[in-house]
């Protein structure tokens, strides 16, 4: 194994020796390594992407705080416990890097749902976050990565971008332009109703990925949420419209082929009762507002990328040219099959009240 590795691990508090330490898993952020001792115990260690979280000691301060509070009652293997170093610190630095070391939990991860009851198990994981930290003053937490669903602050940017138009983009990008000025009167709509108390803040984990979940192997069922980087002051609408967004699209996030791209009716109803069922707090005004949560956070997600695409590809990593903007546009079609299916959702969001 690796000498500064070792050393990394010497300062955490971990039962036995490390006898193998190998890369795990395919996350983009953190670098992530699966450790096992000669006790048979399994860590998670991982380098955390202090260009990505700038703070460090406030991203992990809002992590030990979320998860000690899950953990009160809940059985072991349900929620995510990280090891102390010898000093007693969450985390350590080594050579100018962070790093953290957390209990493998195991299970399985799924990277899309094979079936609806798959989306519906990873409701009731994301419903129950909700559900179990309602006691939590969400208030307390650290915005890590401010204003992360600012959708009026994505839309300044985006006007700062397209009407400088530095890199001459623009003309390949104006029916997705006026898209994007023709719905700019949602950008406010959740943030405004979070300002006048309609909405209530919560914690929020603001990455809701079907592979954020760990599922059990057997009976598929969830076991616990993964990855609390963004663990942060927000709303229920966050989460739950991003992983609809996500989850019940019918096409990959750039696929080309726009006809593809659709809202699935099942799997947002499957997703809906699940959430609902997972999280009886949810307020009469938060229910109501889910099909809007969905339309904006893709709206959002859209403008994100279309205005990466205008600037010059600077934050999404790109594959091919143009790929900002195929991204761009296949989340502006889900907006659109979104308005096209708006009071089936409403109905199907109403069944379960």
């Amino acid at each position: 194994m690796d000498k500064d590795i070792l050393n990394v691990i010497d300062r955490f508090a971990i039962e036995g020796t490390p006898i193998e330490c190998a890369p795990y898993g395919a996350g983009h952020i953190n670098r992530t390594f699966l450790v096992i001792t000669d006790t048979g115990h399994k860590y998670i260690l991982q380098k955390i992407n202090d260009h990505v979280f700038r703070d460090v000691a406030a991203l992990m301060e809002n992590i030990i705080s979320v998860t000690k509070f899950l953990q009160k009652d809940s059985e072991p293997g349900t929620v995510l416990r990280f090891i102390g170093t010898k000093d007693g610190s969450s985390y350590t630095e080594y050579n100018g890097e962070y790093w953290r070391i957390m209990d493998y939990i195991e299970g399985i991860c799924f990277q899309v749902s094979e079936t609806p009851e798959d989306f519906y198990n990873a409701a009731l994981a994301f419903g129950d976050f909700q559900q179990r930290l309602s006691g939590f003053d969400a208030s307390s937490l650290h915005e890590t990565i401010p204003d992360f669903h600012n959708t009026a602050d994505r839309y300044r940017k985006f006007h700062e971008v397209y009407r400088a138009d530095r890199m001459d983009r623009n003309k390949t990008a104006l029916a997705e332009i006026q898209f994007a000025l023709e719905r700019e009167e949602l950008a406010d709509v959740l943030t405004g109703q979070l300002r006048e108390g309609l909405l209530p803040l919560r914690v929020t984990h603001n990455d809701t990925k079907l592979n954020n979940v760990r599922f059990d192997k057997v009976t598929r069922r969830p076991l616990a949420l993964l990855d609390l980087d963004t663990v942060m002051p927000g709303l229920s609408l966050y989460d739950y419209g991003d992983a609809v967004r996500c989850g019940a699209a019918t096409a990959d996030e750039d696929e080309k082929d726009l006809s593809k791209m659709e809202m699935s009716l099942e799997m947002f109803e499957a997703f809906t009762r699940g959430f609902i069922e997972a999280c009886p707090d949810l307020t009469r005004r938060e229910k109501e507002m889910m099909p809007m949560g969905v339309k904006i956070i893709a709206l959002e997600l859209g403008l994100r990328f279309l205005t990466d695409h205008l600037d010059g590809d600077n934050y999404f990593a790109i594959h091919r040219e143009g790929h900002n903007l195929d991204r761009a546009r296949t989340q502006f079609k889900l907006v659109s099959d979104i308005e096209k299916k708006w009071d089936m959702m409403h109905a199907i969001v109403a069944k379960y009240m």
